[in-house]
């Protein structure tokens, strides 16, 4: 006889939340939603969703917990008080966290949670909101191995199967976001550097693209990721370099922590900041490459558009 279908509840229905909630309903998981903002959760009870007015309520309806939120602030503050998590979490439930944080925020309440059998995971994503629309999601899962089997039908609702990555345990799935993240963002700086350098020295871009792939410098992110400022003007508003920021914050913050010294990715954290500082805190994630294009006085376009691969 098959185990019931889990009730879900998701706490986070930005960008990112919306789209896994519609992935969990369109896969039939009975699913009960909140959020800041009542309105932000219309599309899901739409869809058959049961909307929760605070995460006590969730929590105390559900088997399985998913917390998205924007900065382990926002974790925090759901969990604690008499309106949060912690409050209405069952005995024997599962709180799964798929924000962009740092282990300290589950680590905190580890023991509680111990005490009173609640499994706790951690699987941030990767793939943005358009993965998050399509179910498309990379998925970094920390913590025990039956629980993330267990989980993994609710994962597949929302991510690509092949990419939903075992990581290691508690703990393991925000470092290997985090360093996702970082790697990803001097990616960017690195690329908008060189095109800019190349370009004004007389290169043609696409001639000096075509030659960095066929280089030992070839990275995805320019095979890819910068196809949607070459050809587009896109620096990808849809993720806010506000939280870019924080991103690169929360990386620097753990290599402090595990004392390695990382000179490359603080200057890469500044040159985000001066992004953000010159465009706002809603301008896309991808603005520090307008940074260079300013420098130069021109944009960095290609002549005819590329199909990435």
């Amino acid at each position: 006889m098959s185990a019931p279908t889990p009730v879900v509840g998701i706490v986070g229905l930005g960008s990112m939340g919306s789209g896994m909630a519609a992935n969990l309903l369109r896969a039939g998981f009975p699913l009960v939603v909140n959020d800041v903002l009542e309105e932000a959760a219309r599309d899901a009870v739409a869809g058959g969703a049961t909307w929760a007015a605070t995460a006590a309520e969730l929590a105390a309806a559900c088997d399985v917990v998913i917390t998205m939120l924007p900065t382990p602030r926002h974790v925090e503050e759901v969990l604690h008080g008499e309106h949060g998590l912690l409050a209405g979490l069952r005995d024997g439930s599962t709180w799964v966290d798929m924000s962009t944080s740092v282990p300290e925020v589950q680590a905190g309440v580890a023991d509680l949670a111990r005490q009173r059998g609640i499994s706790l995971v951690d699987a941030p994503v990767s793939g943005m909101a358009t993965g998050a629309r399509t179910g498309r999601l990379q998925i970094f899962v920390g913590g025990q191995e039956a629980d993330v089997r267990r989980l993994r039908p609710i994962f597949e609702a929302m991510g690509d199967a092949e990419r939903i990555l075992h990581v290691g345990g508690n703990g393991a799935g925000y470092a290997v976001k985090l360093m996702v993240n970082q790697l990803w963002f001097s990616h960017l700086v690195a690329t908008a550097e060189v095109l800019a350098v190349g370009t004004q020295a007389g290169v043609d871009v696409e001639v000096l693209r075509t030659a960095l792939l066929a280089s030992p410098a070839a990275s995805g992110f320019l095979e890819r990721d910068v196809l949607s400022i070459l050809t587009d003007g896109d620096y990808d508003e849809g993720f806010a370099i506000a939280l870019a920021c924080k991103d690169l914050g929360l990386s620097n913050d753990l290599a402090r922590a595990t004392g390695v010294p990382v000179e490359l990715s603080a200057v890469v954290e500044q040159v985000f900041r001066r992004a953000r500082a010159t465009y706002g805190d809603q301008a896309g994630e991808m603005t520090p490459f307008k940074l260079y294009e300013d420098m130069i006085g021109r944009q960095i376009r290609l002549k005819a558009p590329v199909e990435s691969a």
